[in-house]
């Protein structure tokens, strides 16, 4: 009989995929530290490097698939890299008066409490992202940078006014996919929650 085939090593937790994600965690205190030097050229910068750290969202659980380089210490870091990334967003665009405090706290309910339902459930089962949560992603970026950068320091007024428009038709379109997702989290929680142990 040919002999059994070995099991396959396990990725280590030093690899490409995780290093993206700790580059990610690294990059939201600079990104703090220029949005608190709050200057029009800090702004821009502060932009860059959130759309920076944004893009890498996706691009660390790609390489982690396609390598083989899936580790437990990366499906920890990853969500919590994207949740520290934006929630400091939105909480220093609050505190500099740019976005309303209660639509930060619902993100911030919303974020977190799902985040606490995943690890209460992970033991009877893992709730794939739906789609609305990856479109909750992109808007909740698309509206972050429109508040971050500081349009009416190179635009015409009018210019300036439409990139603002967009902004806010954005940030609700945002704001309810991020209530929806939230919500329909719950839902299928409840509902696998519901099904006996074994089923």
């Amino acid at each position: 009989m040919p002999p059994e085939a070995a099991p396959a090593a396990p990725a280590p937790v030093w690899n490409l995929a995780n290093i993206i994600t700790m580059a990610r965690v690294a990059l939201v205190p600079v990104f703090a530290v220029l949005m608190l030097a709050d200057s029009v050229p800090a702004r821009f910068a502060a932009a860059g490097v959130f759309l920076l750290a944004a893009a890498t969202d996706k691009l660390d659980g790609h390489i982690a698939r396609s390598r083989g380089l899936v580790t437990t210490f990366g499906k920890v870091a990853d969500p919590i890299a994207d949740k520290a990334l934006v929630l400091t967003a939105l909480v220093l665009l609050s505190a500099q008066g740019d976005l309303a405090w209660w639509i930060t706290v619902v993100v911030i309910v919303r974020e977190l409490g799902i985040t606490a339902l995943r690890f209460l459930m992970i033991r009877r089962s893992v709730i794939a992202a739906s789609q609305g949560g990856k479109i909750k992603t992109v808007l909740q970026v698309v509206f972050i940078v429109g508040l971050l950068v500081p349009w009416d320091a190179f635009l015409p007024a009018a210019a300036a006014g439409v990139m603002g428009v967009l902004t806010t038709v954005a940030l609700v379109l945002a704001l309810a996919v991020t209530v929806l997702t939230g919500l329909d989290y719950v839902v299928r929680a409840w509902r696998l929650a519901r099904v006996p142990a074994g089923h």
